[in-house]
């Protein structure tokens, strides 16, 4: 049978990795509530939260591993992408459309919004729903991002790059090679986070950081690329050298394995976010803590997660809850975070527990509508994709 017509099922899923990717999706929700006040307050209570991109790229390239290394003899190239954009795609359509009909809601954080012509507004809308990511030229929001109308598209902008060099080249590579640009990869994360800047391409003045890689110019792209490839790297090359023998007790082979991993491992995220700016501001210590939680840290999690396993129902179902939600909702709250900002700038003195009400109310407002994409529209349209796209009928 040629490959296009073989349907390959989903293979068991590593749950406690799923609830893992739920818990960080979520930090990155309050990460970004309260990153709206920092000019008020001056500091963030979810520090480090933007590391949770870091994390997600190590997941993804364990995942993506995991799930397809050993099928190649029965998929082609294109029916990889097929599988990939049928997982993807429709809920970047989602959140661009969510995104494009909030536009205009937020003008006072964004007053660039309402001088946009139409026919840009239009160009943007079908880039983004294509991810086709835009230039500075096209910034309708004023931000620069490569989605005006929902800013995390970067971040899956950078995942779907790390699919096709994985289609195309990773999966080729012998473990050692793999090592090898994991090791060189991490020199350009400890080049950002250390602020060697060997490129030059900071002109301003070190970063000492990892933030960034949202627009689309030399500087950004090479923070953006940065944070991808290392994690990514890292994550396929742990799927490579475990054992793969999955039981009850290590589905993994793992060489961690915790009782109570969920637990645990859920724990350190919101630890590792939440922890303070080390030395008080951007510098060589932060710059440090960082590197430390993107080369080591985060694989390590990794490793216990997937050699632990959850003992009880209610474990299982907050893990394949977590699991279900955290893409939608990472990828569709983002326009509700542009209203908040808006709110906030004209309600800066507004008494405290309104700006408590209104954002526990953002927060459950992403849930809710991430959930109900999720099932009204993600679910439907990926069953129907997998049908009469991927050929799962063929294979019954």
């Amino acid at each position: 049978m040629p490959k296009e017509t073989v349907y390959l099922a989903s293979k068991p899923r590593y749950e406690i990795l799923d609830g893992l990717r739920g818990v960080a999706a979520l930090m990155v929700i309050f990460f970004h509530c309260f990153e709206t006040y920092i000019p008020q307050f001056g500091t963030q209570i979810i520090n480090h939260g933007y590391l949770a991109v870091d994390f997600f790229f190590v997941l993804s390239g364990f995942v993506i591993g995991y799930a397809y290394d050993d099928r190649w003899d029965k998929m082609t190239t294109w029916g990889f992408f097929k599988r990939r954009l049928t997982r993807l795609h429709p809920m970047v359509i989602a959140g661009t459309l969510v995104g494009a009909a909030l536009f205009f809601f937020a003008p006072s954080a964004f007053p660039k919004t309402m001088n946009v012509e139409g026919w840009k507004f239009a160009l943007c809308l079908v880039m983004g729903l294509l991810m086709i990511p835009c230039g500075p030229c096209l910034d309708i929001r004023g931000w620069q991002e490569m989605n005006s109308f929902n800013g995390p598209n970067w971040s899956l902008t950078l995942e779907y790059c790390g699919n096709i060099l994985y289609a195309f080249i990773f999966r080729r590579l012998p473990k050692i090679a793999l090592a090898i640009l994991c090791v060189v990869c991490a020199f350009f994360t400890l080049d950002l986070t250390l602020g060697w800047d060997v490129l030059g391409l900071f002109p301003d003045g070190p970063q000492y950081t990892v933030i960034g890689g949202w627009t689309l110019n030399p500087q950004q792209m090479y923070i953006g690329f940065t944070r991808l490839l290392y994690p990514f790297l890292c994550g396929l090359l742990i799927s490579r050298i475990l054992p793969g023998r999955r039981s009850e007790s290590n589905p993994s082979g793992s060489p961690i394995h915790l009782r109570g991993g969920f637990w645990w491992c859920s724990l350190l995220l919101v630890v590792i976010f939440s922890i303070p700016c080390i030395g008080g501001k951007t510098g060589i210590p932060d710059g440090i803590y960082q590197a430390v939680c993107i080369l080591l840290l985060f694989p390590l999690i990794v490793l216990a997660g997937s050699g632990s396993v959850t003992t009880d129902k209610k474990s299982t179902a907050i893990c394949k809850w977590l699991g279900e939600i955290s893409y939608p909702l990472y990828i569709t709250h983002y326009p509700l975070m542009y209203m908040q900002m808006s709110w906030v700038k004209d309600h800066a003195d507004a008494p405290v527990w309104m700006h408590i009400v209104l954002n526990l109310g953002v927060v459950f407002m992403s849930i809710v509508l991430a959930w109900g994409l999720m099932k009204v529209y993600d679910e439907p349209v990926r069953e129907w994709l997998k049908e009469h796209w991927l050929g799962r009928k063929s294979a019954k």
